[in-house]
């Protein structure tokens, strides 16, 4: 019974960890284009934001060298970025993920 105990509870750790190393977000994958919406998140440490469009689908964003980052026409670095702010996002769908390409604060 104790060794029944274990193999379930490993199996349940073994779940619990697969789920978090998914992450707890789930960006949605759009077509390539612009798109407006608010930020509703900036992870610093992986240069990541998530951004909430008028349709109310979330764009998990991360950026790249080659990522081009404004605010009124000029560039900016990842740190201006912050919860709250309209931007407006031009990404490239590549297989099941969003490459920005650029970003503009507004």
């Amino acid at each position: 019974m104790t060794k029944k105990i274990s193999v379930t509870f490993a199996s349940a750790l073994l779940f619990l960890f697969v789920l978090t190393a998914c992450g707890g977000h789930k960006g949605e994958v759009v077509e390539s284009g612009t798109y407006t919406g608010t930020i509703t998140e900036v992870n610093p440490g992986e240069r990541e934001i998530y951004v909430k469009t008028a349709d109310n689908k979330t764009l998990e964003l991360y950026f790249t060298d080659a990522t081009n980052l404004t605010q009124n026409g000029t560039a900016v670095e990842f740190s201006a970025l912050q919860t709250g702010q309209t931007v407006e996002v031009t990404v490239e769908k590549t297989g099941k993920k969003l490459d920005p390409l650029r970003v503009d604060i507004k």
